[in-house]
């Protein structure tokens, strides 16, 4: 005889979730239309349904150990289609959002992203570090805005040496760090999943590395998963642009940002590597034209993913505080980069260090805070994906194919 199963509904969870984007879960009704649509979803135990009963259940532990969430590229065909306007991938977006913001402590983080009033606690540990490091430097160069045989120079003020480069590397490490917590615990939830392998797909349980490479060369870098997730209009293809150029873009300065470091550092002790990266570098250098590169794919796919985000249709898309945050700090990052770069070549420090300052400031939040961000779906989807591919939830491509003759 069966045993009852006793349901105990959340309700803070409820809560919670329509406070970050799932605030018209309750209007499903369970026509299973967001299932049939969905061209991603797989015929066994296909998503969004059962999220959006789990969901206006209240069933926290079903929804956060649930690998399916992350199986969703957000195209929004549920939401388009849905009759009763329940918003699906909205809904599946605002759990990626919870769980982004709950993956690792300080889970404060997170919840501080959440809404507009907690932004200046976010952005006073930056703000309040760098202020210390001006006023010394400011007693030190006999200036709130020195000059440096009559140029700006920003490593004048804010020597890169004690006080940009060793900040940065325990930012990174302290991010690096978080998201290995944040990966661990994320796979960890993963571990009631069954595992389901097609019968002559392969001879042999897939590797995490080939199932790694294979959500690399699908997920990240060519974006072709996208091409289909329903039908393609002038918003999906700003959100694919937008996406693809503001990687590249990230690229793109990582490389220069690194080859800085190098030449920098590695310049102490090899004295021609110092030449090759010494900054402020002229507007001819290749690292400088990279950099001047980057800044402008980063500002034109900004403006893609903001203009699709104004223009989409709040009925069947809604946006969060959460979404904005993210989207309003690589604004910033952007315009106080391209303004400090321009306001250092017209000469006008006055201007110059306040906005480099700012520059600082953000550029501080975005990797600390970046395992709590929205953008932490780089790391952690990649392993939630590269995982679905290691029990079999995601089919790995054919190896080889047999013919038989009868």
């Amino acid at each position: 005889m069966e045993k009852d199963v006793r349901i105990k509904p959340d309700l803070q969870f409820i809560k919670e979730l329509q406070e970050v984007g799932g605030d018209a879960v309750k209007k499903c009704y369970q026509c299973a239309t967001c299932s049939v649509a969905c061209p991603l979803s797989p015929a066994d135990n296909p998503y969004p349904r059962k999220e959006m009963v789990w969901a206006q259940w209240g069933l926290k532990d079903k929804l956060v150990n649930d690998i399916d969430i992350w199986l969703c590229h957000n195209c929004g065909q549920c939401s388009d289609l849905c009759p009763r306007g329940a918003r699906p991938a909205d809904m599946l977006a605002a759990l990626r959002n919870m769980a982004y913001q709950k993956m690792v402590t300080p889970s404060c983080f997170g919840k501080w992203m959440s809404s507009p009033k907690h932004l200046p606690k976010l952005a006073a540990i930056p703000a309040v570090l760098y202020m210390v490091i001006w006023f010394i430097m400011a007693g030190v160069r006999g200036s709130f805005f020195p000059l440096e045989d009559g140029k700006i120079v920003y490593g004048y003020l804010f020597p890169g040496d004690f006080t940009i480069d060793p900040i940065f590397m325990i930012a990174f490490g302290f991010m690096a760090w978080t998201f290995y917590r944040g990966v661990k615990n994320l796979i960890a939830s993963f571990k009631d999943q069954p595992k389901v392998f097609a019968v002559g797909d392969k001879s042999e349980r897939p590797s995490l590395l080939e199932c790694f490479v294979d959500v690399c060369r699908k997920e990240i870098l060519t974006h072709s998963k996208w091409k289909e997730c329903g039908d393609t209009d002038e918003a999906d293809e700003q959100k694919f642009n937008g996406h693809r150029l503001i990687m590249l873009a990230f690229v793109c300065l990582m490389i220069v940002t690194g080859i800085v470091a190098v030449a920098h550092w590695g310049g102490k002790v090899i004295p021609l590597l110092h030449a090759i990266g010494h900054t402020p570098m002229p507007l001819w250098h290749p690292v400088k034209i990279l950099a001047n590169i980057g800044a402008v794919l980063l500002v034109y796919s900004l403006l893609l993913l903001t203009k699709r985000r104004l223009n989409q249709d709040e009925s069947a898309h809604g946006s969060s505080y959460y979404d904005w945050y993210l989207l309003g700090l690589i604004w910033t990052i952007a315009g106080t980069g391209v303004m400090s770069e321009l306001l250092r070549l017209f000469g006008i420090a006055i201007l110059a260090y306040p906005v480099y300052y700012v520059h600082l400031v953000a550029v501080f939040m975005m990797f600390v805070y970046l395992p709590w961000s929205k953008l932490g779906h780089l790391v952690y989807r990649t392993a939630a994906l590269t995982y679905a591919r290691y029990i079999g939830r995601l089919p790995m491509p054919v190896r080889e194919e047999k013919t038989f003759t009868l």
